[in-house]
This record gives structure tokens, sequence and C-alpha cells, in this order.
């Protein structure tokens, strides 16, 4: 009964018709993916992270350690949306750390992009997936509503999505990576950039002319470039 209760107070028709002066209930938000979490429930990303440390919106809360909610500049002009969390993004809280992270950062670093001030990271889903699999789909779905309330709060001028899966993710769109790669695509009137992750610029370590990694700095000199020109 207490479950049919919590679905009828967050359906959005209820919001709409019987309630709609009524502001949700925050400590239910987490504890069913059945209840939605409409924009405009948070007001800072602070109650986010306290939701996603203790959300069973789907199956990955069970085997966390940590949630993984984002880290960086809360203003920010640059979004970075990843896969997931790894283990060392599990064990300590804060999203690319590991490897793939401190490669990112090089590469950001490059192009005189700070992770402290320019940019703000975060992935689509917040809990590390069980040997870091790819997530499901119902995973990423359960996910969203927390990438989405970010990405209002933040608001940035321009949004990067590592990898397929971050692409699919956010945008439906499920074609490969290495096929849209540094083109610009819009979504619900946001400039994105689909890059390849950083993970795999690990495992193909070559610098010549059309590499992965030469792609990348290809892509990443015109994000700096489309940066310097909306900010003009």
């Amino acid at each position: 009964m207490a479950n049919e209760e919590q679905i009828s107070l967050f359906n959005t028709d209820a919001f709409s018709e019987s309630l709609p002066q009524a502001e949700p209930n925050l400590e239910l938000i987490p504890t069913d993916v059945k209840i939605p979490i409409p924009p405009g429930t948070y007001d800072s990303l602070t109650p986010i992270a306290e939701h996603c440390n203790r959300c069973h919106r789907c199956d990955l809360g069970a085997t966390r350690t940590h949630a993984v909610v984002g880290r960086g500049n809360p203003k920010a002009p640059i979004m970075i949306i990843g896969e997931g969390p790894g283990q060392n993004e599990d064990e300590t809280g804060l999203p690319f750390v590991g490897r793939a992270g401190q490669l990112l950062e090089k590469i950001l670093a490059a192009v005189k992009l700070d992770t402290e001030k320019d940019v703000y990271i975060s992935n689509i889903v917040k809990c590390r997936p069980p040997g870091n699999r790819t997530p499901t789909t119902e995973e990423a779905a359960a996910c969203k509503p927390y990438l989405l309330e970010q990405i209002r709060l933040i608001d940035p001028k321009i949004m990067l999505l590592t990898g397929a899966t971050a692409v699919k993710g956010l945008t439906g769109d499920k074609r490969g990576i290495t096929k849209i790669r540094g083109t610009w695509m819009e979504w619900e009137g946001r400039l994105c950039m689909p890059i390849l992750h950083p993970a795999y610029l690990l495992r193909n370590p070559s610098r010549e002319q059309g590499s992965p990694k030469w792609l990348m700095w290809q892509d990443i000199q015109a994000v700096r470039d489309k940066l310097d020109e909306i900010s003009a």
C-alpha cells in the first residue's frame, strides 16, 4: 500500500492535476525506479549526491562502495559525461581518477582546460557495474534522471560524451563512436561532441596521424576553439 501511495505521489499526472502545489518528498525518490524524478526536483547538486549514495533504483546500489556522482566546477562551461565508475572511482567516490582519468586531465590541460574551473565530470550511471561491464539499458534509464538534473543545474555550454555508451545513454543515438566522434551534435538545445573514451586511448598508444590519440587531439582543440568562440 505504501509503495502504491509513493508511486501515486510521484506520478506526473498527480502533480499536474491533483497536487499542483505539492513539493516532492525527497526522502522517497531513490527507493523505486517506478517513482519518477521530475525536472526541477533538486535546487543544488548536494542532495543529488546524498540520494545517489542511498539509491536503489537499480541493482547496482547493492554492490557499490560509493556512488560516483561528479566532480569539478558546478557552474563549468564544459560537462564531460562518461560511462560509469571503475574500481578506483568506486573506492574514492570520484569519477575519472584512475589511469583513464589521469590521461583525460593531461588532454584537457594541453588546451588549457582546468578540471577544477572549466569542467564538471559525471557518468551515465553513478554506481560501478560489477567487473566494469557496460551498464545495461535498464541501469542507465534508472540513473538518467539524476544526470538530467545535473545537466539542468550546471547548464554547460558544451557537453563531451566519452564513448558510445555515453552517447547512447544520453541521446539514444546507437551509432559507433568512431563514426561520430569529433562531430558537433545538438541534444535538447545543447551543443554536444562525442569523443573517444580515454580508456580506449590507453589501449591504442600510437600517436601517428589517424590514430585514436591523434584524433582526440584534433577533437579537443575543436572543443577549445568552440568554447572560445561562444564565450567571446
